[in-house]
């Protein structure tokens, strides 16, 4: 967006909305399957304010930050908490996300669970698998889901919702197919064991420059921040 171009918010939720549902229409699938969360990374409180009056019910952030402001905020919608998740930062996530998106590691899950427990609930979170093997990006390797997934069956305070992860940033969307098929197919095959805490009915996937093959290949929630809320001076690796 030029400098002095004015962002009509409102049009912007609508078109994407409107690009989900086609999308899911291509496939068979039903569009009120598919969640839009807004990515507000940088985002101001009047802009959200503003995405809220034109319906916008879910939001992602990414930044403790960022995210405990913004809930207090607006306690009325829910907020996903979306990036990587600081062990030092669990007391001010946990119990105020509506669903945590980045659980990528042994230790983070024994921090939420303790957490849990002491404010005796059950914490929704998603498994961060990095399904493409990118070494800038966090998540657990495909082959340890199932060993991930066995062990939280100890853990009371969690209850993993299903899996996320981030496709490889490309000029070609369709490269991001087959990783999000291979996530399809991961939870397919796990829900199928029938864990106890781990129902693992969600996929979060696709974000502004693939959420449409995203939404064909599954996605149950896509993060958009880009083709909402437009450019921002700090892009960041891959929230939106």
């Amino acid at each position: 967006m030029r400098a002095g171009q004015e962002h009509d918010l409102g049009a912007a939720i609508a078109a994407v909305r409107e690009r989900i549902r086609r999308a899911a229409l291509r496939v068979g699938r039903a569009p009120q399957e598919v969640t839009l969360i807004g990515v507000t990374k940088t985002v101001g409180l009047e802009t959200v304010a503003e995405a809220i009056r034109h319906g916008l019910r879910d939001f992602g952030e990414n930044r403790v930050q960022e995210f405990v402001p913004k809930q207090q905020a607006f306690p009325g919608v829910r907020w996903h908490f979306i990036g990587r998740l600081q062990t030092n930062k669990v007391n001010a996530v946990v119990g105020r996300a509506h669903l945590i998106h980045s659980l990528d590691r042994w230790r983070l899950a024994e921090y939420i669970d303790g957490r849990a427990q002491r404010l005796g609930i059950e914490v929704p979170v998603l498994l961060q698998v990095n399904v493409a093997g990118e070494s800038a990006k966090a998540g657990i390797a495909p082959a340890e889901v199932a060993d991930f997934l066995g062990d939280v069956q100890r853990l009371r305070g969690l209850r993993v919702e299903g899996l996320m992860t981030i496709a490889p940033e490309s000029d070609n969307v369709e490269e991001a197919r087959p990783v999000f098929r291979m996530l399809r197919e991961l939870l397919e095959q796990h829900r199928a064991r029938g864990y106890a805490n781990a129902p693992l009915r969600l996929l979060s996937m696709g974000m502004t420059q693939d959420f449409e093959v995203a939404v064909e290949e599954g996605a149950h929630l896509v993060r958009v921040g880009r083709a909402i809320f437009g450019p921002r001076e700090e892009e960041g690796a891959a929230w939106g």
